[in-house]
């Protein structure tokens, strides 16, 4: 059988990889949420929340990058067009809100979804013996949590 670079069964890491596609894809669309709301926020909050969305888009930014290139570490392609996170995402993109609080309550609920498709490739990963994705999964989960703790906070 087949292994990729890092010493993994190919066939073993395809499950994992449409797994970390599917959180790359939902990533992105992620990611385009919070660039929508950093530009168009506006209100009594309008300096804390477009300081917070840019935080988080730049952090959503580098789990992409790391997503991606984990997908090409074990031997994949990563999706790389809009069509494809399109296709591939649960989250949905974000037209046309301008609530404040609904922009909050969107990028929660987009956070608790990425930790949905996170766990599930870290108990992938785990179940293959790979742990450089169980780590990865781990850091982001850890960070994921406390952000949906502090936007729920904020939403009380």
């Amino acid at each position: 059988m087949s292994t990729n670079d890092i010493g993994l069964k190919i066939k073993d890491s395809k499950v994992l990889v449409e797994k970390l596609n599917s959180l790359l894809a939902n990533y992105e669309i992620y990611y385009q949420n919070l660039r929508n709301f950093h530009w168009n926020v506006s209100g009594p909050n309008f300096f804390e929340l477009h300081a917070k969305f840019e935080e988080l888009y730049n952090e959503a930014n580098l789990g992409i990058d790391e997503t991606a290139e984990r997908i090409l570490t074990l031997g994949a392609r990563p999706y790389s067009s809009f069509q494809e996170y399109i296709d591939h995402a649960e989250i949905k993109e974000a037209k046309h809100v301008e609530d404040s609080k609904k922009m909050v309550e969107t990028v929660r609920d987009n956070l608790n979804t990425l930790l949905k498709l996170e766990r599930s490739a870290l108990e992938a990963a785990s179940e293959q013996g790979d742990e450089g994705t169980v780590a990865l999964m781990s850091e982001y989960i850890t960070a994921k949590e406390k952000t949906v703790w502090m936007l729920s906070a904020y939403l009380r």
